[in-house]
C-alpha cells in the first residue's frame, strides 16, 4: 500500500479537495470553500494546511463565526444541498459562536462541515487558554455543545482517526435523509501530528444524491387515499427543492388538477401566477390556501416538516375526515401526526403516483373554487402592497416596491421578525430558488450573512436582502465581507425602531408594550442610530430614503452598482397585513391583573378548541 506522510490537518484539507459531485452532468467540487477565523486552536495546524490547497479549496475570511456559518448554510440551501462549505474556528468562543448556526442547519436539514479547534489531546498544557473545564468529566470540552445540534459528531484525538471520521462525515452530509451539520472537533496538537496515510484516501470521490424508491405497499395506500379524495390539497415543502422535483410537482398538479400551497421553505416551487398555486399556507398564509386547507379531505404533504406555522398549530385542517399522506425522504417527517407515509425521493414518488393515477383528477368544482379564491386573494395583496405616500410605510408597502423593481432572476433573502410572514404571503416568486427565507429556526442575524452565501452559490443572480433594524444590529459584519469578496448585495433595511413583530405579538396576547420597541425600554436616552453611516463604515454604498417613491429610485440605482448597497427606510412598527393567516398557539397567562390578558386568555381557550391533535 502506497502511503504519504502528512499532518492530520494536511490530510483533512487534501481529502476535502478530492470530494466531487455531479450537477447537470458536470463534475464539480462538493465543497465551495472553507470559511475560517483563525486562532490559537487552528491557525498553526489547519491554517497551514489550507494555505497549501487554496487554489483548489479557497479559504474565506469572515468577521463573525456565526455569520460565516450562516453564509455556508445559505450556500448549501441555494445549491439544493448538492454543494456545501466547511467552517473552522479556534477553540472556546470561536467554536461556541457557531452553535446557533449548527442548530439552524439541523432544524432545516442543511449540510455544513464544522471544524472547531479543540483542547490538547495529550492534556499536557491543561488548562489551555479558553478551555472549558468540567469538574466531573475530564473528556468534556466546549465543543460538546455541538453534540445536540449535529447529525454526526466526532473528536479527533489521533491523526489516523480522521480517516473513518471523514468518511462518516461525507456519508451524512450527502445523505438526503440524514443530511445536516457535521462537527469534527480537532484537537490542536493532533492537527499538527503526522501519519502515513494511504494514497487511496485522497482519490477523487464523486458523491451523487441517491433517490430511494418508495415501499410499494406505502405507495398503494397513498394511491387509494388519493383516488377517493374530493378535496385534495398539496403542501409543497423545502424537500421539493432539495429533490429537484419542482417540475415533477408542477406536472403532477396540472395533470390531476390538485391545488398547491407552499411552506416558507417550499415557496417558489411553482411560479406565483400558476393557476394551481394558492401561495403560502398557515399562520402566514394566503386566504386562498388556508380556505382550501380548512376543507381538504386529503393533504399530500411533500417534503415538509409540518411545523406549527404550516399547520396553524394543528387548528387549520378542520375537515373531520381529512387524511395526511407524508411524502418525505425522512421517515421521521413522513409519519408525523399519523400521516400515511410514503418514504423516498419526492421526484420518484410523484412520477410513480402520476403513472398509477392515470387520468384521475380532482373534481372540477374544487379547482374552480381554488381559482376564485386566489383571484380574491390577489386583489387583497395588491391593495396592501400598493405604493403609499405615508412617511412611515408598512412592511407590505416596502415589499411591494421591492417586488416592482425585482426581476424573474432576483432572489429575496430574509429570516426573522415580521418580514418573513409578510414575504411568505406577498412575495411573488417567479423561479425556483427565487425565495430564500430561513424560517425553520427563525434566526435573527441570518439575513445579511445568508444573502452573502446565496450570492456565492449563484453569483449571476441579483440578491436582495430584506432585514429589520433588530436583526441588523444583531449581525451586520458580513457586509464588510461582501465588499471584501466583491459579491454585491442589495440590502433593504426596514427601521421600525425596535422589535416590532414581537411587540405586536405582545399586544395581541394582552400585554402592554414592554422592552421591545426602543421607546418602551428602560433607557436613559433614546439612541438615534445612523444605519446609513454605519453601513458606509463597513464599505457599502448606503442611503436613507424617505418613503416609497425614494425607495424605488434607490433600488434602481442599487441595481446599477457593483458594490453592496444598503437602503434604509423608516417603517411603521404597528402595522401588519391582516388579510390571510390563521391562528397560532402562543400560550396566554391564566391569571393576570391586566384585563386585556384575561380577555386574551378567554379567546385563547376558545381557539384551542379548534386544535385537532392526533385524530
Amino acid at each position: 500500500m502506497k502511503t504519504i506522510r502528512l499532518t492530520m490537518a494536511q490530510a483533512l484539507a487534501r481529502f476535502l479537495c478530492a470530494q466531487k459531485t455531479e450537477i447537470n452532468g458536470k463534475i464539480t467540487p462538493v465543497f465551495g470553500g472553507v470559511w475560517a477565523i483563525f486562532g490559537h486552536g487552528n491557525v498553526s495546524g489547519l491554517g497551514e494546511a489550507l494555505y497549501h490547497v487554496q487554489e483548489d479549496l479557497p479559504t474565506y475570511r469572515a468577521h463573525n463565526e456565526q455569520g460565516m456559518a450562516h453564509a455556508a448554510i445559505a450556500f448549501a440551501k441555494a445549491s439544493n444541498r448538492r454543494r456545501m462549505m466547511a467552517c473552522t474556528t479556534s477553540i472556546g468562543p470561536g467554536a461556541t459562536n457557531m452553535v446557533t448556526a449548527a442548530a439552524l442547519a439541523h432544524v432545516n436539514r442543511l449540510p455544513i462541515l464544522l471544524l472547531p479547534g479543540d483542547v490538547f489531546a495529550n492534556r499536557n498544557p491543561d488548562p489551555v487558554l479558553q478551555q472549558i473545564e468540567c469538574f466531573g468529566d475530564g473528556t468534556v470540552s466546549a465543543n460538546d455543545c455541538f453534540k445536540a445540534v449535529s447529525r454526526y459528531f466526532d473528536r479527533i484525538t489521533r491523526p489516523e482517526q480522521i480517516i473513518p471520521a471523514l468518511n462518516r462525515a461525507m456519508a451524512v452530509l450527502t445523505d438526503p435523509a440524514d443530511c445536516g451539520p457535521v462537527t469534527l472537533a480537532l484537537c490542536q496538537d493532533t492537527q499538527a501530528e503526522a501519519y502515513d496515510y494511504p494514497e487511496s484516501f485522497f482519490a477523487e470521490k464523486i458523491w451523487r444524491i441517491r433517490q430511494p424508491l418508495p415501499d410499494l405497499r406505502e405507495l398503494d395506500e397513498a394511491l387509494a387515499a388519493l383516488k377517493i379524495a374530493q378535496k385534495p390539497l398539496i403542501i409543497a415543502g423545502g424537500g421539493v427543492h432539495y429533490a429537484q422535483a419542482t417540475e415533477h410537482l408542477r406536472s403532477f398538479a396540472e395533470k390531476h388538477a390538485i391545488p398547491i400551497a407552499e411552506t416558507q421553505a417550499g415557496k417558489s416551487a411553482l411560479p406565483h401566477d400558476h393557476p394551481l398555486n394558492m401561495g403560502a399556507i398557515g399562520v402566514t398564509g394566503t386566504s386562498a390556501a388556508n380556505t382550501l386547507a380548512e376543507q381538504a379531505d386529503l393533504v399530500l404533504a411533500v417534503g415538509t416538516r409540518l411545523q406549527d406555522f404550516t399547520t396553524g398549530s394543528w387548528s387549520l385542517f378542520q375537515n373531520p375526515d381529512r387524511k395526511f399522506v407524508g411524502i418525505n425522504i425522512q421517515t421521521f417527517d413522513a409519519t408525523k401526526h399519523r400521516s400515511l407515509p410514503v418514504v423516498g425521493d419526492a421526484a420518484v414518488i410523484l412520477e410513480l403516483l402520476d403513472q398509477k393515477l392515470a387520468d384521475w383528477s380532482a373534481p372540477s368544482d374544487w379547482t374552480l373554487q381554488a381559482a376564485a379564491g386566489f383571484k380574491q386573494w390577489q386583489l387583497a395583496a395588491d391593495r396592501v402592497t400598493a405604493a403609499s405616500s405615508h412617511p412611515y410605510p408598512s412592511d407590505a408597502q416596502v415589499i411591494g416596491a421591492v417586488q416592482r423593481h425585482s426581476t424573474k432572476e432576483s432572489i429575496v433573502v430574509c429570516a426573522a421578525g415580521g418580514l418573513p410572514g409578510e414575504l411568505h404571503k406577498l412575495w411573488q416568486a417567479q423561479k425556483p430558488g427565487g425565495y430564500h427565507v430561513e424560517y425553520g429556526y427563525s434566526c435573527m442575524g441570518y439575513e445579511i450573512a445568508g444573502g452573502l452565501g446565496v450570492k456565492m452559490a449563484d453569483p449571476d443572480r441579483e440578491v436582495i436582502v430584506m432585514v429589520g433594524d433588530g436583526s441588523y444590529l444583531m449581525m451586520n459584519s458580513e457586509i464588510a465581507t461582501s465588499v471584501l469578496l466583491d459579491l454585491p448585495l442589495t440590502i433593504v433595511l426596514l427601521d421600525n425602531r425596535g422589535y416590532g413583530c414581537i411587540n405586536r405579538l405582545q399586544q395581541g396576547t394582552g400585554g402592554e408594550s414592554f422592552n421591545n420597541l426602543l421607546q418602551h425600554t428602560h433607557h436613559q436616552s433614546l439612541p438615534d442610530i445612523d444605519f446609513r453611516a454605519h453601513a458606509q463604515s463597513l464599505g457599502a454604498e448606503a442611503t436613507k430614503v424617505s418613503g416609497i417613491a425614494e425607495l424605488e429610485k434607490a433600488l434602481a440605482k442599487a441595481r446599477a452598482s457593483n458594490r453592496t448597497n444598503v437602503i434604509v427606510i423608516d417603517t411603521d412598527p404597528l402595522v401588519s397585513t391582516a388579510e390571510g393567516g390563521c391562528w397560532w398557539d402562543v400560550a396566554v397567562p391564566e391569571v393576570s391583573v391586566r384585563k386585556e390578558v384575561v380577555s386574551a386568555h378567554e379567546n385563547y381557550l376558545t381557539a384551542l378548541k379548534k386544535q385537532r391533535i392526533g385524530d
